[in-house]
């Protein structure tokens, strides 16, 4: 008995890479496209530090705090000193942040305090993340035109967190 393959006179096939070829060449560019678009934003913040209390110095440690609170922000400084308080605003039957004015008043502050880089926001627990990231971008810096193009002052950039004190809500 002989058997015959029936295979052994027939070439072998070839992979045909022809339509994965044209799946890469629409694929990759819609990758890099979309790549430009993403953008991370990440801003640095510090931790009060466990210890909780005043670093030894000669100099007498004044920290401006911004309160964020449900009916608004408050701006200390030094610590227990109260500079301006400014309340919710409604527009449209919806109230919100006035960030505006507390970008006027930190930009006042900044003019006094050109040295100082840091600020301590107190945050109301009940105050949702939204809000709680869009006042860190307000501490940080703002933006100005200047000769005819649009620039980033910096303000506080250097932000800690921390909850609310009863006393300061």
């Amino acid at each position: 008995m002989k058997y015959k393959l029936a295979n052994q006179d027939k070439e072998p096939a070839d992979i045909d890479v022809t339509s994965f070829l044209n799946l890469m060449i629409v694929l990759v560019p819609v990758l890099l496209v979309s790549m430009t678009f993403t953008q991370i934003t990440v801003l640095e913040i510090s931790l009060p530090e466990l210890t909780g209390g005043v670093v030894a110095s000669d100099e007498p440690q004044s920290q401006l705090e911004v309160v964020i609170a449900e009916d608004g922000f408050k701006v200390f400084y030094p610590e227990n000193t109260l500079i301006k308080e400014i309340p919710r605003v409604e527009a449209e039957g919806v109230s919100s942040y006035d960030y505006h004015t507390l970008s006027l008043v930190l930009q006042a502050l900044k003019q006094e305090l050109a040295e100082k880089e840091d600020v301590l926001l107190l945050s109301d627990p009940e105050v949702n993340y939204q809000e709680l990231v869009a006042t860190m971008e307000v501490v940080k810096s703002y933006k100005t035109t200047i000769a005819a193009s649009l620039v980033e002052i910096e303000l506080f950039p250097k932000i800690s967190l921390d909850d609310v004190k009863k006393g300061k809500s």
